[in-house]
């Protein structure tokens, strides 16, 4: 699950410590305790960007699951000995 704090890290690279959870009052400083200005909207839009990858991660890996259980059952493996052979259960 992608957080705020991770959207923060990925906008603002040199981000060392982060306090709050409300985008609109987060207190951001670097690993040297030097406080780090941030814009609202643009942690959201990475938030928002950070999201659709893991859907779309997450969407590939089911998809390449149920290729793999097509393509081996078309090859002559029964469900069950696919699902053994891939770990699922």
């Amino acid at each position: 699950m992608i957080t705020l704090h991770d959207a923060v890290i990925s906008a603002y690279p040199n981000a060392g410590v982060i306090r709050g959870d409300d985008v609109n009052l987060l207190e951001v400083s670097d690993l040297n305790g030097q406080n780090i200005t941030i814009v609202p909207s643009t942690v959201t839009a990475k938030l928002t960007q950070l999201q659709t990858e893991e859907t779309t991660k997450q969407e590939a890996e089911v998809a390449a699951k149920a290729s793999a259980l097509s393509k081996l059952t078309a090859l002559g493996l029964t469900a069950d000995e696919v699902k053994a052979l891939l770990g699922i259960a």
